[in-house]
């Protein structure tokens, strides 16, 4: 029997049409090397539409937040956006993340859709490296209400909503004053999210094994303010003036929260939380560089 028997699979949110032949594929392949699969509850509708003829009996559904008492190893099926919001899974440091991706960049999602049981072989039977990734965590102070707490793997953004004006933010780390920003907005991105919305932003990319984040402005009133690079032990706290409204703070770009005058919000490394990804060992990090982004080239 296998060293991991026991398996969920996350999809990704929106319809893939390969979907209706990979994941049957997929499922088949486990069930036969005597691994229980598990979906989320959520999805029940939408597997039973995908295996026609299928009861719901003929499945194992279960709440995402139960995942990690049943499984060792979580397999995500779509692409970053899909494995990065698998990453916030209740107590996800317990399993290992195996990340196929269905689409075209997959930076993170490291297996490709067409060659990836090799190695799912390799994870179930122990024998595939891991990499472990830091979360972090941005933990929402109010004045008279309980702190609310939000894990994130990938950044942590605060913008306006509706008209774009520029507004003000007062940062902080360990206490001590940053600067005063105006603009339309700030970006605290991890080194895994480095790549993305901070990069687009003109920040600059971490290497995955460094310990910092990137404090990248979005569009600043003054040109000094430039990005920077923070050492993950140290706390920013990000202060919201009087008179400022509709701010929100976004995480890894799928989750919302409204902000409000007098708010403080500290990020800093989570205590208790980090992913641990599967490698593929036939993948190199500049050669992805270069391969997804184009990184070099002149």
């Amino acid at each position: 029997m296998a060293l991991a028997n026991k398996v969920a699979i996350i999809l990704k949110p929106k319809v893939v049409s390969e979907f209706t032949t990979v994941l049957p594929n997929l499922t088949n392949w486990l069930k036969r090397r005597k691994v229980d699969v598990f979906f989320e509850k959520s999805q029940e509708a939408r597997i039973l539409k995908i295996f026609k003829n299928c009861k719901s009996e003929d499945f194992n559904f279960i709440s995402r937040d139960k995942i990690t008492d049943k499984c060792k190893i979580l397999i995500t099926l779509g692409g970053d956006g899909t494995l990065i919001g698998a990453a916030r899974t209740k107590d996800i440091k317990k399993l290992n993340i195996f990340g196929i991706n269905m689409g075209n960049l997959g930076f993170i999602a490291e297996f490709a859709k067409h060659d990836f049981y090799d190695g799912l072989e390799m994870a179930l039977k122990g024998k595939l490296k891991t990499r472990k990734v830091q979360m972090y965590q941005a933990e929402i102070t109010r004045p008279g209400q309980k702190k609310i707490k939000l894990n994130f793997l990938n950044d942590a953004v605060i913008t306006k909503s509706g008209i774009s004006r520029m507004f003000n933010l007062e940062l902080e780390a360990n206490g001590e004053s940053i600067y005063n920003l105006a603009g339309d907005g700030l970006i605290v991105s991890t080194p895994i999210g480095s790549t993305a919305y901070s990069l687009a932003a003109n920040g600059p990319i971490l290497h995955p094994s460094v310990r910092g984040v990137v404090l990248t402005p979005i569009c600043p009133h003054a040109l000094t303010h430039r990005p920077m690079v923070l050492p993950d032990n140290e706390t920013l706290s990000i202060i919201i003036p009087r008179g400022q409204d509709d701010i929100y703070l976004t995480i890894d770009g799928q989750k919302e929260f409204k902000l409000e005058p007098k708010d403080e919000i500290q990020i800093k490394k989570s205590r208790s939380s980090h992913v641990n990804f599967y490698i593929n060992e036939e993948r190199n990090y500049f050669r992805t560089l270069k391969e997804k982004f184009k990184y070099g080239r002149r």
